[in-house]
């Protein structure tokens, strides 16, 4: 169970518009870890757009590299203290970006996530290949994705809320708020959870690109701690990533 959930926290890069207020999401990043609520975003609507240079396929090297946990020792996460062991201990997998037509005659192409790919390599490299069974997105919204593991259990993630914004340093930056919904093995496990990344195309291709990713946890409404925690998050997740042509 707790390698489980800390794959949910990990996953939720690769499920990643609305346009954030210009700077906001850069400042959030650099004032890390003082995070005290879910930052501005716009309600979800179709797909993530992702910068040109993302596209195609990529060795992704996840690596965590800080957790905090803000409100401890009164609140702690599932798994928190378990995630330990993985910090600085290099995840590799393989991603996929795809440009996908669009409606409007003459219209550039955009550059979106192969999110059934990218999902099941993330939830195999981190649980192992026999405990996941497949990774599904709903043929009608983006939104909305099923991995599904051994023993009946589902995880179900459903975005809500999105913001980007890109930086004077050419920096794309994303925030994603979405819940987590963890079927099975007893009562459905629920919470919040904030991701907020900054990708750089770099001038070298070992990496190509590099990424700075934080993910919040918040608790939510069924938690018995809920109205403890307020609006601040209970766990903070920092990831270094870099993508290998």
């Amino acid at each position: 169970m707790r390698k489980i959930w800390g794959f949910c926290l990990i996953f939720l890069f690769l499920l990643w518009s609305g346009d954030a207020k210009a700077g906001e999401l850069a400042k959030r990043l650099d004032s890390f870890p003082v995070w005290e609520k879910i930052t501005s975003t716009k309600p979800a609507v179709g797909d993530l757009i992702y910068p040109d240079w993302m596209a195609g396929d990529w060795q992704l090297v996840s690596t965590l590299v800080d957790m905090v946990a803000p409100l401890a020792p009164d609140i702690v996460t599932p798994g928190f203290e378990g995630n330990r062991q993985y910090l600085n201990q290099p995840l590799r997998f393989q991603v996929r970006f795809l440009r996908e037509s669009t409606p409007v005659a003459d219209t550039k192409s955009a550059v979106v996530a192969d999110r059934a790919f990218n999902g099941l390599n993330l939830a195999r490299a981190y649980l192992g290949d026999t405990a996941v069974i497949s990774v599904k997105v709903d043929p009608d919204s983006p939104n909305r994705q099923i991995t599904f593991l051994r023993h009946e259990r589902q995880l179900v993630s459903i975005v809500s809320a999105r913001a980007t914004e890109t930086t004077s340093d050419g920096r794309f930056i994303t925030t994603e708020v979405f819940q987590q919904i963890f079927k099975g093995g007893g009562r459905p496990y629920f919470n919040s959870v904030e991701s907020t990344t900054a990708y750089r195309k770099l001038s070298t291709s070992n990496p190509a690109i590099e990424g700075d990713q934080v993910t919040a946890v918040y608790l939510s409404p069924q938690d018995p701690d809920y109205f403890k925690a307020g609006s601040h998050p209970v766990a903070l997740y920092r990831y270094r990533l870099e993508f290998f042509r």
